[in-house]
């Protein structure tokens, strides 16, 4: 008995120290295990929580939003220096365009101005008027002015009923202007009556009359233009 207890070992121990082994292994390896965890739970503390901002992070941040509105205002000088360019440009442009029309206009002026009405005409404007001594008809009126390259005078504005007007100081004229049935009221030009100066109780409009001009208000009459005798205004 003794030899063989002696010769066997002990099956029953070797099992025992295995598994204290075993468990001390294990034991070491969740040490271990939670050694590591408690290392990534100190490494990365962003998963807990924020991690603390640092004066230096700040400065970083600060300067950061400083450079961005510098950028920002650079880009808004840069646009209103642009426009100011751009406008200066057109205003230029403009100028130069205003510049060369008056030029033109008063080189205009200054050849209508050389071109001298003839003896016995007067000027205003760009047209030439005459004044007549003589009194005639309506009709033989405007053929005297015909004969003279011209034509009874029409009317267009007030500056130049103000001109007939002082043509007409020691009475009134005929003027080309003239009423028939079939187009009522109408100029030589055959342009229609747009801008009037009658006078009151004118016109009659009866088919043989014609305008004269004027009376001591400056105002338009009529008279039948195949009986009635009248100076006449020639115009060219």
């Amino acid at each position: 008995m003794s030899a063989r207890i002696l010769a066997a070992p002990d099956s029953s121990l070797n099992v025992r120290y295995t598994g204290r082994v075993q468990d001390n292994r294990r034991a070491g390896e969740e040490n271990q295990l939670e050694i590591s965890e408690d290392e990534k739970h100190h490494a990365d503390p962003g998963s807990q929580k924020a991690r603390p901002q640092t004066p230096k992070n700040r400065v970083r941040r600060r300067c950061f939003t400083a450079a961005t509105l510098g950028v920002m205002y650079l880009l808004i000088l840069a646009g209103v220096f642009i426009r100011y360019i751009s406008v200066t440009l057109e205003k230029d442009q403009l100028q130069t365009r205003y510049d060369k029309l008056n030029n033109n206009y008063s080189e205009l002026q200054g050849q209508i101005s050389g071109k001298c009405c003839p003896e016995g005409w007067k000027r205003f404007g760009f047209s030439c008027y005459f004044k007549s001594n003589e009194e005639k008809t309506w009709y033989n009126s405007r053929r005297d002015c015909q004969s003279r390259g011209a034509d009874l005078v029409i009317i267009n504005n007030k500056e130049e009923q103000k001109c007939v007007t002082e043509l007409n100081k020691d009475g009134d004229s005929w003027i080309g202007l003239q009423f028939t049935e079939w187009t009522g009221w109408k100029w030589v030009d055959d342009s229609p009556l747009t801008l009037k100066f009658w006078a009151t109780g004118h016109p009659h409009s009866n088919n043989y009359y014609a305008a004269a001009c004027c009376d001591k208000q400056g105002k338009w009459t009529e008279s039948g233009y195949y009986d009635q005798k009248k100076n006449w205004i020639c115009e060219k």
